[in-house]
């Protein structure tokens, strides 16, 4: 095992050796200002402390919590009438207790719906007040990296991407090197 570690040691740096000789430099690379060639920035942070979206975000609690009372207000209706139904069964006739069954069956679909109607409304609301405040937030990022000169502007919160690319776009050389 050592002498396959050492091999290999061996092999690498004789690979490197013409690469490295004594009194032998590199070539030099063209000097790159680089400073102002890419920069970063937290969208996610940046995003959470916009004022616009701390308002906005109040809004959806705001009509988060109605839409939530008024869930619980028709299940408490629901549960109650179940429960009076349920306690007075023997009571009525078989024709009263199955309208009675349908009329609660029908009070729990709306109920569903109307918890699936109120997400969907949440979710709607969410993205009509957030999309123009993210748009926002791109252009500030653009407009900044352009001015300040940047190429390259990453976002730098966790699954962060390219947000700015004024760099060369090496697609139609790579497509035409592969002959397409």
């Amino acid at each position: 095992m050592m002498n396959s570690i050492k091999k290999t040691i061996i092999a690498f740096l004789m690979a490197l050796g013409p690469l490295t000789a004594v009194g032998q430099t590199l070539p030099s690379l063209p000097s790159v200002d680089q400073t102002n060639e890419l920069a970063h920035i937290n969208v996610q942070q940046l995003i959470s402390e916009m004022p616009e979206v701390i308002a906005a975000q109040n809004e959806l609690a705001k009509l988060e919590k109605d839409y939530t009372t008024q869930i619980d207000n028709a299940f408490k209706e629901f549960q109650t009438k179940a429960q009076n139904y349920s306690a007075d069964a023997a009571n009525q006739t078989d024709v009263t207790n199955q309208a009675r069954q349908k009329e609660l069956e029908s009070m729990q679909q709306n109920l569903q719906e109307f918890r699936d109607s109120a997400s969907q409304e949440l979710q709607k609301k969410q993205m009509d007040l957030m999309t123009p405040l993210l748009e926002k937030a791109r252009d500030a990022i653009n407009k900044v990296g352009k001015d300040q000169g940047f190429n390259y502007v990453i976002d730098s919160s966790p699954n962060g991407g390219v947000i700015l690319a004024n760099g060369k776009d090496l697609l139609e050389d790579v497509k035409k090197e592969l002959g397409f």
